[in-house]
């Protein structure tokens, strides 16, 4: 397709053109006229074409680039047609998690930023954890793939070609574990993950994290952070300070934060949760944050500054009453109250559609009635990241469809838009869910088990998962799941790369989910046969089948992440080959007599935990490889002070 613009196009230009490709659009001086002008009002969209022209008025830059894609896709079918949209948030955009051995590469980004400009984004928050450069720390993100300067500015310097606000999202309370690791730098740390605060190293810390990360982009907002930060005063700050109220330890420390963000002129905003846990006495667990009961002191609400956001995160739900009622709950503290959903690629090599896209629908629909006016998807990589952010594109279009629809966005425009802005089918994307939408599982996945994974790691010998797929027939499962993928594949398309690993995990998870039971019957039984036959042939194809997954994972991997994160997942694969290689060397010492018995397969088999199909929590959950993979002790961890 040839256009040509006419209008106020020169600073839309450089972003035009390097979209084109993906549009398959060609500038040209022969083209079909577009012209392009401004809307009257600036949150307004209309694209169109009459007798062979084309008009585009938009209110803000990344308006352009959404009504490119739509009027390239709605030429594409109709002669003649008027499109309007109306922006429903201020802001609206993923948050990508840069902190769980993924570290996405500049070329990575901008790749998906394409993809972004295409759907009318116009947020990205990078979280970042340590994986940006500290000057005065050299162990700030040490061999973890973090950005430099320079990264981050050019990261930033793309992003607003298409009128996208980049900015940070860093951690200055919890979640540094990372760092705090160093020996040489536990004189900042209080427990494991938090800092030891009210100190004045500390406070010289903060500031430098706050400045290094704001520093290279052109946004004065940031976050930072201060989530499920439970450890705090209870390590090195209690010896050192005694007991302290917690909320006024966290209260001093936000003010020491926010003393840095007013002197630099940023915007800040918190995760919410720590203040809304302390308001019920406790701020141990998830469940006080959701509390649809919780009452903020008028005390608290007093004491808390007013010039900070607070963010709502809030993955799992999908009754609208429980939203409006935790807004309401933000209300007393005063703050503007930003939310943030997920697209659910936690603990999983695929992407739990069932769950993400139905509270993800809810919970966008209640914010709309409540007047929220940002929201984020949050995509996080817990315990290593073996999925990836473009697997929830499609997750990340709903959250641009609810932007620009009064209500809920039908699915047919969803699944049109997706394939416009990314390429692939709305129905490839969700067969990424059935990698853990299995058998046992409750309905759409909404109890978030994760047998991708627990499955795969699991050790043949210790079959820890074994009781609980118990007659589930997971095999089958994912033969189907294998032909279902290659069936929904275009090799002609761009990401197409994505669905390697799916499919080559289920041609792994196909012989190897339910090896265990076999193993176990056929070792109860005495059936040497069989034993030898597992042996000798089941184990080694689920071997074989396992370094095939791994070298997919590694291109693809290698394609979007930078390499710092990879060999955690090299050291898990090998793992599973290695214990594949033992478990067929113990069988054959039964079966040939060199020793009497196999210790492992003595053992009466247990379920893992309490979350299973047996009482309705799915078919299993586990957060860490370490305890998929063995029972035993991996590292114990001893933190002197």
């Amino acid at each position: 397709m040839k256009l040509r613009f006419e209008g106020q196009v020169e600073q839309l230009l450089p972003g035009i053109k390097l979209l084109a490709s993906d549009l398959g659009i060609e500038l040209h001086e022969d083209g079909a006229l577009v012209r392009v002008g401004s809307s009257p009002a600036e949150n307004e969209l209309e694209i169109g074409l009459e007798n062979g022209q084309g008009y585009m008025r938009y209110g803000k830059k990344h308006q352009f680039f959404r009504g490119l894609g739509l009027f390239v896709q709605h030429s594409r079918l109709h002669d003649s047609f008027n499109l309007r949209e109306k922006q429903q948030f201020e802001l609206v955009g993923p948050m990508f998690d840069l902190s769980r051995n993924a570290v996405l590469t500049v070329d990575g980004f901008k790749l998906m930023l394409n993809k972004l400009a295409l759907m009318g984004m116009n947020s990205v928050m990078l979280y970042m954890e340590d994986t940006y450069e500290v000057s005065s720390e050299p162990y700030f993100g040490y061999m973890r793939g973090r950005y430099s300067h320079a990264e981050l500015r050019e990261i930033d310097d793309y992003a607003d070609l298409f009128g996208i606000e980049a900015f940070p999202s860093i951690q200055t309370l919890a979640h540094l574990e990372e760092f705090l690791k160093w020996q040489t730098v536990w004189h900042y740390r209080d427990t494991k993950g938090a800092l030891l605060v009210g100190e004045e190293r500390t406070n010289k810390l903060v500031e430098n994290m706050i400045e290094a990360a704001s520093s290279p982009f052109r946004s004065r907002k940031i976050h930072v952070g201060m989530d499920e930060a439970e450890e705090l005063g209870r390590g090195k700050y209690l010896d050192k300070n005694g007991y302290g109220n917690r909320f006024d330890i966290m209260a001093a420390h936000l003010d020491t934060v926010l003393s840095v963000t007013r002197r630099l002129g940023l915007k800040p905003m918190i995760w919410s949760d720590m203040f809304l846990k302390l308001a019920v006495g406790n701020a141990g667990t998830e469940s006080n944050y959701y509390d649809q009961n919780t009452t903020i002191p008028e005390e608290m609400a007093r004491r808390i500054p007013k010039d900070v956001d607070m963010v709502y995160w809030d993955y799992v739900h999908t009754e609208p009453e429980h939203y409006e009622r935790v807004i309401a709950n933000h209300r007393p503290l005063g703050c503007n109250v930003v939310f943030a959903g997920a697209v659910w690629i936690f603990n999983t090599f695929g992407v739990n559609y069932g769950l993400s896209l139905g509270a993800t629908d809810v919970a966008l629909q209640a914010c709309k009635k409540e007047g929220i006016r940002e929201v984020y998807a949050t995509m996080w990589g817990d315990d290593g990241n073996e999925s990836n952010p473009f697997a929830a594109l499609l997750g990340l279009q709903l959250y641009a469809e609810h932007a620009y629809t009064e209500g809920s966005p039908a699915s047919d425009r969803l699944a049109e838009r997706v394939k416009l802005c990314t390429g692939i089918e709305a129905n490839a994307f969700l067969q990424f869910k059935y990698l853990d939408e299995t058998p046992g599982s409750e309905p759409n996945n909404s109890k978030q088990s994760n047998p991708s994974k627990f499955l795969l790691y699991q050790d043949v010998l210790l079959g820890q998962f074994d009781k609980q797929i118990e007659g589930l027939e997971m095999n089958a499962h994912y033969k189907w799941l294998e032909s279902q993928i290659r069936a929904h594949r275009n090799p002609s398309a761009e990401l197409d790369y994505l669905f390697d690993v799916p499919e080559k995990l289920s041609a792994v998870l196909k012989r190897k989910s339910e090896c265990g039971l076999s193993l176990k019957r056929a070792y109860d039984m005495k059936d040497m046969d069989a034993l030898r036959h597992i042996a000798t042939i089941e184990l080694p194809a689920i071997a074989d089948a396992v370094r095939q997954l791994r070298g997919a994972h590694r291109t693809q991997w290698l394609r979007m992440f930078k390499p710092f994160g990879w060999e955690v997942l090299d050291i898990r694969y090998g793992g599973v080959v290695n214990r594949l290689e033992t478990a067929s060397f113990r069988l054959l010492d039964y079966v040939e007599g060199r020793i009497d018995r196999i210790e492992e397969l003595e053992q009466e088999r247990l379920l893992f935990n309490a979350t299973n199909r047996f009482n309705n929590k799915g078919a299993g959950w586990c957060s860490y490889y370490y305890r998929m993979a063995s029972p035993n002790v991996f590292f114990h961890v001893i933190n002197p002070f």
